[in-house]
């Protein structure tokens, strides 16, 4: 079994940490591709290498003194060094970088350096090769992945290389310049791997267990999900759970390569699977997401206007605007536009006025302070009575449904209700589903 395996700024927070990573990789030594995210955060030390780029180059590009901010950049580095009595001369490497410290540096590339210096420390620790992510992946001029290209890339190091290290959250652009990924870009860079390497799995080693059924902040000890679907992970990432980025999930569901989130700090632990080659799950409900402050534009048609017509017009006009829209429940002769509030904060009234001027819409009402909760499982399609539950669990608990969405598919059921009940929608319907 060939695996690809990323590690997160916590795993490779100090050297304490990638002891632990270098007893993992011996246990199985079918992790053959590994990529690492910048140092971050621990115990010592409150800010990520990342933040620590981000906030030297705002420095240097308003011409302020940054040497405080490269000496505790620089001091990282050391730590780990000479706590692993590395031979890495991480000291030169800074060195040639602060001779680069222009107002002509690129962003980009300056912060891939955290991942890039962080890698080769691990390289001499681990016994892995080095590979840089520029050499590998290989971007087009519009940001998106050229696939063939990085996997003949790939193919060509692994003939050379069987295990190697690659710094994750950067590429490489057609004119050859460092372009990063969104945060969470390392993620991004271990799907592409795994995908154009064919591997039979992807570990995502972090600093939890792994998905849990609601957030552990609003719920005490929630349920630790042992197998979840892609389809059901893109619903819960998508309602707010902060789980993996949407742009590494895809890459590997397109190619049925499952995913398994790891802790480092708890290697025992099983983890959460997440592959679409699962039988029905044991619990009714795989887990409960969600996000505040959305607001409705309630509309009513002329009931002599076709709805799909006036709908139409309405649609034309949020996407001018460049506005998602969440969901849109419909009536006879109405129905309902419900968008993120931050999205239209700056169109507020120019919408409002541009939405009464269309031709058949007669009444506008707008509904803010609403947050939508989404109820998961693909087991809703096979089980009646899921949503008479959680229905009944609101109402007995005086709280009020403004909204109801469910997909043909059935593998959620949106509900909306006010931003101040929101957490106490959240608990009931997990006490409700969960009661042991």
């Amino acid at each position: 079994m060939q695996k690809v395996a990323k590690f997160g700024g916590s795993s490779v927070a100090n050297a304490s940490q990638i002891r632990k990573i270098k007893s993992i990789l011996e246990a199985d030594t079918s992790r053959e591709i590994l990529v690492t995210s910048a140092i971050g955060k621990d115990k010592a030390h409150e800010s990520k290498l990342t933040d620590l780029l981000y906030l030297l180059y705002a420095h240097i590009e308003y011409g302020i003194d940054y040497n405080h901010i490269l000496k505790t950049i620089t001091d990282r580095f050391l730590d780990i060094k000479n706590d692993l009595s590395l031979s890495y001369d991480i000291e030169k490497e800074i060195e040639n970088l602060k001779k680069e410290l222009t107002k002509d540096i690129s962003k980009d590339y300056l912060v891939s350096r955290g991942e890039y210096f962080t890698a080769k420390l691990l390289e001499e620790y681990l016994g892995y090769q080095f590979v840089d992510a520029k050499d590998i992946i290989m971007l087009h001029y519009d940001g998106t992945v050229d696939y063939e290209t990085t996997e003949t890339q790939l193919k060509n190091v692994l003939k050379k290389h069987k295990k190697i290290i690659v710094p994750g959250f950067y590429a490489k652009t057609p004119n050859d310049k460092i372009r990063l990924f969104s945060r969470g870009g390392s993620d991004i860079t271990g799907s592409i791997l795994a995908k154009v390497s064919k591997a039979d799995l992807y570990e995502n080693w972090t600093d939890v267990d792994g998905i849990y059924a609601a957030d552990p902040k609003l719920v005490d000890n929630p349920k630790l999900i042992h197998s979840i679907t892609y389809s059901e992970l893109r619903e819960l990432s998508y309602r707010g759970a902060n789980v993996l980025n949407q742009e590494t999930i895809l890459p590997l569901a397109n190619m049925g390569i499952p995913l398994k989130i790891k802790n480092t700090f708890n290697p025992e632990s099983s983890g959460t699977l997440i592959s679409d080659k699962f039988a029905e799950a044991n619990e009714l409900l795989t887990g409960i997401s969600g996000l505040k402050n959305f607001t409705s534009f309630n509309i009513t048609k002329d009931s002599s206007k076709q709805l799909i017509l006036v709908l139409k017009n309405v649609l034309n006009l949020f996407i001018r605007y460049k506005i998602n829209i969440e969901h849109i429940p419909t009536g006879i002769d109405t129905f309902s536009m419900i968008v993120k509030t931050e999205d239209i904060k700056d169109y507020y009234f120019d919408l409002i006025n541009e939405v009464r001027e269309i031709e058949g819409v007669i009444d506008l009402s707008l509904e803010d302070d609403i947050a939508l909760v989404a109820i998961v499982s693909r087991n809703m399609t096979h089980i009646p009575g899921v949503a008479g539950r959680i229905f009944t669990t609101l109402g007995n608990h005086n709280i009020n449904i403004k909204i109801i969405a469910q997909a043909s598919t059935e593998i959620s059921i949106i509900i909306g209700v006010s931003n101040v009940d929101y957490e106490k929608a959240i608990k009931v319907v997990y006490k409700e589903f969960y009661k042991d």
